[in-house]
């Protein structure tokens, strides 16, 4: 329940970073990041098909919508969109992170991290085609193959380690997934900001801007991690 607590106050945080690439002013975005965590309390108190849901939803969201939202563009006059937008990217990550277990929650997060600093420097070293150029422009198609797959090696160790060699191929599979929708979170939240005007989210973390721009790829990957888990 700590845990909990903890993560609604985080949640509540991004939500009112969400509610200000909204364009909302302040009073509005504090009543948005109220609605942001009681929507995370009830699910959460609740669970059960509520909570499965959620995760659907959430896998719909990223897997579907998202990719044709970037494609279509994501423009400043889409505002209740992307207000409603903010329960589906804010809320199932916040239950995954609660409610799956903790060391699954930090295997999760390793291999988002592993894949973003692989696309980072891969990108950086043999990058040529531009990735979406319109919202990331330091973003290439190859610093996308090399992340997924430093998250296929990264997968492949934990599974010798977890569960025997034969299990590979599964770890790499979901790897494979998982890498794949944190670029697509990691986009998202980049086509947020750019449709705002600011480059950072926030200015809660300094030297890091705010808490969206610290989980964008993990809002993409925990709920879909924790789908795959139930």
């Amino acid at each position: 329940m700590w845990l909990a607590t903890l993560v609604a106050l985080v949640v509540a945080a991004g939500g009112h970073e969400w509610a200000r690439l909204c364009r909302i002013s302040n009073a509005g975005a504090l009543l948005y990041a109220l609605a942001i965590a009681v929507a995370f309390g009830a699910l959460f108190g609740y669970g059960g098909p509520a909570l499965r849901f959620a995760l659907a939803a959430a896998a719909v969201f990223w897997v579907l919508i998202v990719p044709l939202w970037l494609a279509r563009g994501v423009k400043p006059d889409q505002r209740l969109p992307l207000m409603a937008a903010g329960f589906v990217v804010l809320v199932p990550a916040a239950l995954a992170l609660a409610g799956l277990p903790p060391a699954t929650v930090l295997e999760v997060l390793v291999l988002v991290w592993i894949a973003d600093t692989a696309a980072y420097f891969v990108g950086r070293a043999w990058g040529r085609r531009k990735l979406a150029p319109d919202i990331s422009p330091s973003k290439t198609w190859e610093g996308v193959w090399g992340g997924i797959a430093g998250a296929v090696a990264y997968a492949i160790i934990g599974s010798i380690f977890q569960a025997g060699f034969g299990a590979w191929p599964v770890y790499a599979v979901v790897a494979v997934v998982l890498s794949a929708i944190s670029i697509v979170g990691d986009l998202f939240e980049s086509a947020a900001k750019r449709q705002a005007g600011v480059k950072d989210s926030g200015t809660l973390l300094p030297g890091h801007g705010g808490i969206l721009d610290r989980v964008d790829s993990a809002t993409a990957a925990l709920p879909i991690a924790a789908l795959l888990f139930l």
